[in-house]
């Protein structure tokens, strides 16, 4: 049975890119950082509560493509903040490519405001606000 969600794995061209993204600017916890036997770096980045796992091969990536409609895949990945709009001026101050402003979420049961950037690789990222009653913890 199922305890909990424990991490998305995901690619990156260039892993100090990605950790001064992911640490820097959104407050991650670097856990840990290695170099494979195949020259693959591999990082696990705590979320609070669960791990983003981001693989660096030696020769680099290409950057992310959003999925066709239709098409099966991830979307994006979302982390819950405070403020969307305090997180997203500071990404946007700090280059990150805009996707969509702070807006209400479309699903407004659960979710708030939301907006989307893209991290150094193009890969969408979504910041959400948890609507007040359905707040964690």
């Amino acid at each position: 049975m199922i305890k909990s969600f424990e991490h998305v794995g995901m690619v990156t061209g260039h892993m100090d890119r990605s950790l001064a993204f992911y640490c820097d600017l959104l407050g991650l916890r670097l856990r840990l950082r290695k170099t494979m036997a195949n020259g693959t770096e591999v990082a696990f980045l705590d979320t609070g509560n669960g791990m983003l796992e981001i693989f660096a091969p030696p020769d680099g990536a290409a950057a992310a493509l959003d999925l066709a409609p239709a098409t099966s895949g991830v979307l994006h990945i979302t982390f819950l903040v405070d403020s969307v709009d305090e997180s997203f001026a500071k990404l946007e101050a700090a280059g990150a490519a805009v996707r969509e402003r702070p807006r209400p979420a479309v699903n407004s049961e659960i979710i708030d405001r939301v907006a989307f950037l893209r991290d150094p690789d193009g890969i969408t990222v979504e910041l959400a606000e948890r609507r007040n009653e359905l707040s964690p913890g």
